[in-house]
């Protein structure tokens, strides 16, 4: 299911690529299969069947110098594979169904080797494979036999001049060219070489001709196309969807292609004029963020995405599935707990991260995380960037919530790098439908897509970290070591909460946060409520600047007792801030970064 994003641009600045290639073979679609009495549940991925059909048009005899062509009545399977899985038992089964089989180079070895009687392309042809391999099947008398209509009478006459026999299944798969790229370093020259173009051809031609031929392009498909073959009827909506999938096998590749041309030649540029995210359905999900709407899961097969990591790769030992909002929960935990490179804590709800915690003993660091808020961390996603071994595990299962010492915390999930052996065996007892996720750290310098009505917005991925930044002392009070630690980690925290979002934080532990307020004044009073007493002397970090500084966030700031602010700067009345903060002895330290979040 690919997405294609395009912009509007000139000819000129379109180049056109060239078809012809190769899906990555990931996604799996699961159809039935039309009613035959022995008939069972099947799997097709751009795959197709054929029907048995009565006698095909005599065949005139080929012109001199030609192959003869096949008798009246035989049926013409054209195979030419590169993953030769399962091979031997297709040709077996075709052959047995009274199928000529017509092959080319490899593949035809193959099924030599396997007892099954084979033609070779160039005894169709009658012509040799040429420029190492590059034309093979690109020939009328390949090409004719798989898009000639049967049910028009000129098309067949043409046939018949030319010696030329119908092909009823075609089975292809293309050059690796996902799995090479993807394998490493690899030179343009061996890039391009690993481009099908007869491959695609052939698919594409039998797609479009799939009243007359099917095609199957999935190993995992052969045995529902020998199961189709011995059924006596047709059923077109089988042949319209297996069309279906040959198209889209075919798009999925020509995807991988375009993205690593446009890599190898855009001098760094992240924006293609136009460009398609390769989509493989994952799971059908029980519902959306609501029950009454209708969701799926996909995984996304672009090149720029692979071995990155994310929650969309994790992989679930335990617990129900995986719902629409677990999906956004859990990559909101996962994305905001990757950040941190000390044993960290994060606790998510909603998608806002509610507690935050950061110590070299992890099961402090947990405990803490929960306490920042108890009542918000009960049902939430739980978060941590190291392994779960038995005495975190044991800690999580047994621990009670702040609030009365009793209840023990609920959660959603866990997500981590890793678990020891004993500690997945603790935590799976923890509860039957708790989900325990096990990730791979999420890849940095991705392209972030967001769908608005009608079209997509692309943006770089928000990789900035403390380090990467200066924070600059603009007050008359510069901060502590200890405090500029703090307005770091605050600031950390604060990227990963929906804006207007405000963080306290102290000793490397968020001890409040205010988020998703229509204006900064209400979030940063939501942060003091939940912060209490513990807020005096701690770091507050404000995702943008403050507007307005007298009687209004910087001012009840300073009043709450707060020790330094960070915040981005820019504001025509940053002046204001400054001064608002001297009067009251806090520093105030502007980081010339926003960190938005819609």
């Amino acid at each position: 299911m690919p997405l294609y994003l395009a912009s509007p641009c000139s000819p000129a600045a379109a180049a056109k690529l060239v078809a012809g290639v190769r899906a990555s073979p990931h996604s799996r679609h699961l159809i039935r299969a039309p009613h035959h009495p022995e008939s069972r549940r099947i799997s097709l991925s751009s795959s197709s069947s054929v029907t048995e059909r009565g006698p095909g048009p005599a065949m005139a005899a080929a012109e001199a110098g030609a192959s003869a062509a096949p008798s009246s009545g035989v049926k013409q399977a054209l195979i030419s594979v590169s993953d030769k899985t399962d091979l031997a038992n297709l040709g077996r089964g075709l052959q047995s169904l009274g199928f000529s089989i017509i092959s080319t180079g490899g593949t035809a070895s193959s099924l030599e080797a396997a007892g099954v009687n084979v033609t070779k392309v160039e005894h169709i042809t009658h012509f040799p494979e040429m420029l190492d391999g590059r034309v093979k099947t690109l020939h009328p008398s390949i090409h004719g036999g798989i898009l000639a209509r049967r049910d028009q009478e000129h098309h067949l006459k043409a046939l018949n001049e030319h010696g030329i026999g119908t092909f009823d299944v075609v089975v292809v798969n293309l050059y690796p060219f996902y799995n090479k790229v993807t394998s490493g370093p690899i030179s343009f020259e061996d890039g391009i070489e690993n481009i099908d173009i007869g491959g695609p051809t052939m698919i594409r031609a039998a797609a479009k001709n799939h009243k007359d031929v099917l095609v199957v392009v999935d190993h995992e498909d052969y045995p529902a196309l020998l199961e189709y073959l011995q059924g006596k009827q047709d059923d077109q909506q089988f042949r319209k969807m297996l069309a279906w999938k040959a198209f889209q096998h075919v798009a999925s590749y020509d995807s991988a292609v375009s993205e690593w041309l446009w890599k190898q030649s855009s001098k760094g540029d992240i924006f293609p004029p136009s460009f398609t995210v390769p989509l493989s359905l994952k799971s059908t999900l029980r519902y959306g963020e609501n029950p009454h709407q209708k969701a799926a899961f996909y995984g996304d097969k672009s090149l720029s995405v692979f071995n990155a990591g994310g929650i969309a790769t994790a992989v679930q030992h335990h617990g129900k599935e995986m719902s629409y909002n677990n999906y956004l929960d859990a990559d909101a935990a996962w994305n905001c707990v990757s950040e941190f490179e000390n044993p960290t804590c994060v606790v998510v709800k909603h998608t806002n991260p509610c507690g935050v915690a950061s110590r070299q003993d992890i099961l402090e660091a947990y405990r803490l995380a929960v306490k920042g808020d108890p009542v918000s961390a009960f049902g939430g996603i739980v978060a941590f960037n190291t392994t779960i071994d038995e005495d975190l595990a044991k800690e999580i299962r047994e621990f009670r919530s702040p609030t009365d010492g009793e209840t023990r915390m609920f959660y959603e999930i866990v997500v981590a790098p890793g678990y020891t052996e004993k500690g997945l065996q603790v935590l799976k007892g923890k509860s039957k439908t708790l989900r325990i996720l096990e990730a791979k750290r999420s890849g940095k310098g991705m392209l972030s897509l967001r769908q608005v009505g009608g079209g997509w917005l692309a943006q770089e991925s928000d990789d900035l970290a403390p380090e990467d930044i200066t924070f600059t002392t603009v007050s008359q009070k510069a901060p502590t070591d200890s405090k500029l630690s703090d307005a770091k980690f605050a600031w950390l925290c604060v990227k990963h909460v929906k804006s207007n979002a405000i963080v306290i934080a102290k000793n490397k532990c968020m001890l409040g946060m205010g988020s998703g307020q229509p204006n900064r004044v209400d979030s940063l009073r939501l942060a003091f409520r939940k912060a209490g007493e513990e807020a005096k002397g701690a770091a507050l970090a404000s995702d943008a600047f403050f507007p307005f500084a007298w009687k209004d966030a910087v001012e009840e700031a300073c009043e709450n007792g707060i020790g330094v602010i960070a915040e981005p700067g820019g504001s025509m009345r940053d002046k204001d801030a400054i001064d608002c903060c001297d009067k009251y002895g806090v520093s105030l330290v502007f980081t010339a970064v926003r960190h938005f979040r819609h």
